[in-house]
């Protein structure tokens, strides 16, 4: 067997589908195409030098890195990398591979603090301690079944609150993109995240082409966007939000929960079967909220930490 470590190619139509397979069979909790991918790798702001790296065994992508620096916290020197190997291709010396090489990417663009996510199974904890990492923080991946699950009813917005779509700001999208970066820099993290460059979170957010604009919900408060509940979905039966949030002068009034029963809805009568979404485990209300719907947690994962000297 030879096995490689190189970097994910954007003109590969092999490449992107073998990552995003790898990805889901060993993360099936987070949406990723194909398009997605090329998207990522493409239009990711160059001061995060972001680069995905692919493990190769005899022509078959057995494994995945994704590995950048965090540019928008306001700390400088900390990158992410998130390896993932085929379930059924491990312990051929892949992930030791890419480890290695994303790391050396990460320090030669100035890294000192190194962040992974890792799903919380003995060996995939063993293997990142022996790399170095030590465990921080977690969080909970959550599912819920929009097929044969109860939703509950749709509730009419209290005096002064209108429901609108993403889709409605498709002329002037600044108003969320404001309201994503006041609830992003709330957000429990060992990381924060400040967004500040308009023209990347378009590129980046807005124009990704798992965004669902239609699927997204929005609560304005006198014409305000004060909540929100923001979608994706890989174009199939698969729906996720990746943020639901409201603005600190609107919070304990309910917005988010009517932002996201709005979104849940919408995604259902769309025809998706499963809606996924995640929580760190300190962020009590919105797992209680997640709860209230019906989500059940599905997977845990712990973000380790490495220190280079």
């Amino acid at each position: 067997m030879t096995l490689i470590v190189r970097d994910l190619r954007p003109d590969a139509p092999a490449d992107l589908e073998g990552f995003a397979r790898v990805r889901h069979l060993a993360l099936p909790f987070i949406l990723a195409t194909a398009e997605s991918l090329a998207h990522d790798l493409l239009h990711m702001h160059p001061d995060a030098h972001y680069r995905p790296l692919v493990a190769v065994a005899d022509g078959e992508v057995i494994g995945t890195a994704q590995v950048h620096l965090a540019r928008e916290s306001s700390e400088p020197g900390q990158g992410s990398i998130n390896v993932y190997v085929h379930p059924g291709r491990r312990r051929l010396g892949a992930g030791d591979l890419l480890v290695r090489a994303a790391e050396e990417h990460l320090a030669a663009h100035g890294a000192r603090r190194l962040l992974s996510w890792v799903l919380e199974e003995p060996g995939n904890r063993a293997f990142a301690e022996r790399h170095g990492y030590r465990a921080s923080r977690s969080a909970h991946f959550l599912r819920l079944d929009l097929a044969g699950g109860a939703l509950p009813p749709r509730q009419d917005p209290p005096p002064g609150v209108e429901l609108r779509t993403g889709a409605d700001f498709a002329d002037d999208p600044r108003p969320l993109f404001l309201l994503d970066a006041e609830t992003m820099a709330d957000e429990p993290s060992d990381v924060d995240a400040q967004f500040t460059d308009y023209e990347a979170w378009l590129a980046e957010t807005w124009r990704h082409p798992l965004f669902s604009p239609a699927l997204t919900s929005v609560a304005l408060v006198d014409g305000r966007p004060a909540a929100f509940s923001a979608a994706r979905t890989d174009g199939g039966t698969r729906y996720g939000t990746v943020m639901t949030g409201t603005a600190r002068d609107f919070r304990g009034r309910g917005l988010a929960k009517l932002a996201k029963n709005d979104s849940l809805h919408r995604a259902r009568a769309a025809g998706c079967t499963e809606a996924f979404t995640g929580n760190d485990t300190g962020n009590g209300p919105m797992i209680a909220i997640n709860t209230w719907f019906g989500y059940e947690i599905c997977a845990t994962e712990v973000r380790h930490v490495r220190e280079l000297a």
